[in-house]
């Protein structure tokens, strides 16, 4: 380490770095880091040697930090210094402890018993947030009771709380033998249960992993204090393009439904994060999946018709197909049937609303004496639109202001243009939203 880092405090300083932006999870020392040391995160500190006094309050004040994911410290005492660091606390008011006052410094001591309570108390409220439920061990009841986001939340925090007030008890062994057996038992059987039913809820709502809800730590509560067959650890949502992985996933849902609802949630997810780039496209998939949706809900159809339609509907968007009728001269070219759905939207309802498009199809001429209607119209505008997008976007076009005024103006002339040809005649407010919404689902098309 001398010959790598130069000197040792060169090599102290980048060991503490690491263990402070957690990359090193266990620090061993003997002398060091109980003075000018501050890493947050440190969540236990280990004592096998005889501390007293000022240095005793130093390293129990290490562990003394909240930090995301970390409501408190833990120590680990191998020398039996409960006594001593009463005999500090009463000594030192504070000074020299990094602004810990000694109110602060008697709270490092808690009343397991207290942590008991707590963990009553949250298993109290665990349970009585499935009180609507008809069969509060019926799983499939507890899943679609949660198929409501604000209710799954709160199911998330009231678990972790319950998780973290049981990971205590087990741990102590005065709290472990001052409950009863068959309470403890309803504990962990009741922690083990709904700990499934968040694995399964997370795949059926395509829910993120927060690791603010102590993911580790409940895996490992998991791991050593209780036996659950078949419980893996959960993973990010499988994409919904990925075929093979969502097969796997979907296998471990029981009922048609939550299959149904782990397809539905995927493809939300994927169209709100698709959906700039081709608005009208991605939103005639959303307007089929509300409507299936609505259906089930409402008891119009079965479980089986609604896994049948939502499959069916997954089917069209892995394969491109939607029931948009774009116009024959868009046929290959996808962006431009982008910016035929995100100027459509706009200018199909003014042309409506100013009778334009009546007058298009009557009166206007345009190459060869054709006739045309708005669809055309706009499907031109589109083509050339892309034209003008391919030709400014550039490496870092995105954060360019002057590429983007050039992408306004030339858009500008674009419609002067058609109006001069007697195409086309729009207020500047409406060419104005159109040149924003284009420009909006161009830089989601074309990245840098």
């Amino acid at each position: 380490m001398m010959k790598r880092y130069g000197d040792a405090d060169s090599y102290e300083d980048s060991v503490k770095s690491r263990f402070v932006d957690g990359d090193v999870d266990i620090l061993i020392v003997c002398s060091k880091l109980l003075t000018g040391f501050d890493a947050p995160l440190c969540q236990v500190l280990y004592i096998d040697k005889e501390l007293k006094g000022h240095g005793l309050l130093q390293a129990i004040a290490r562990t003394n930090r909240l930090h995301e994911g970390k409501d408190y410290g833990l120590i680990v005492d191998y020398r039996g210094l409960i006594q001593e660091l009463d005999d500090a606390v009463n000594m030192y008011s504070g000074a020299g402890l990094e602004q810990f006052d000694v109110c602060d410094l008697k709270g490092t001591i808690v009343d397991i018993m207290g942590v008991v309570a707590n963990l009553r108390q949250s298993y109290t409220r665990l349970e009585n947030l499935f009180l609507p439920v008809h069969n509060s061990k019926d799983p499939e009841e507890i899943e679609q009771l949660l198929a409501d986001e604000s209710i799954r939340k709160d199911f998330y925090h009231l678990l972790c709380s319950f998780g973290k007030d049981l990971t205590v008890v087990l741990n102590s062994e005065k709290a472990y033998q001052n409950m009863p057996g068959g309470e403890r038992t309803r504990y962990q059987d009741a922690f083990g249960f709904y700990s499934k039913i968040r694995r399964s809820v997370k795949i059926r709502y395509s829910d993120g992993i927060d690791h603010k809800e102590y993911e580790k730590q409940m895996q490992n509560l998991l791991d050593t204090h209780l036996s659950v067959a078949g419980l893996k650890q959960i993973t990010e949502p499988v994409d919904i393009l990925n075929r093979s992985e969502l097969k796997k996933e979907l296998e471990e849902l029981g009922t048609l439904s939550a299959k149904a609802d782990a397809i539905r949630s995927r493809m939300a997810k994927n169209i709100h994060e698709k959906y700039e780039e081709n608005p009208a496209y991605y939103e005639s998939f959303s307007k089929r999946i509300k409507e299936t949706l609505r259906q089930y809900q409402e008891k119009v159809i079965t479980d089986a018709e609604y896994h049948s339609r939502i499959c069916a509907i997954m089917e069209d968007y892995t394969a491109g197909v939607t029931d948009i009728k774009y116009p024959e001269k868009l046929k290959d070219n996808l962006h431009a049937q982008a910016f035929y759905g995100v100027t459509g939207a706009i200018l199909f309802d003014e042309l409506d609303k100013t009778g334009q498009s009546d007058r298009m199809a009557e009166e206007s001429v345009y190459r060869a004496e054709k006739k045309q209607s708005k669809q055309e119209v706009v499907a031109d505008l589109a083509i050339e639109i892309t034209d003008i997008i391919e030709k400014h976007s550039k490496v870092d076009w995105t954060h360019n202001i002057s590429i983007h005024s050039k992408i306004d103006q030339d858009i500008d002339d674009l419609f002067y243009r058609y109006e001069c040809m007697g195409r086309l005649s729009l207020p500047f407010d409406i060419i104005d939203k159109v040149i924003e919404n284009v420009k909006m689902t161009a830089l989601r098309r074309f990245k840098d």
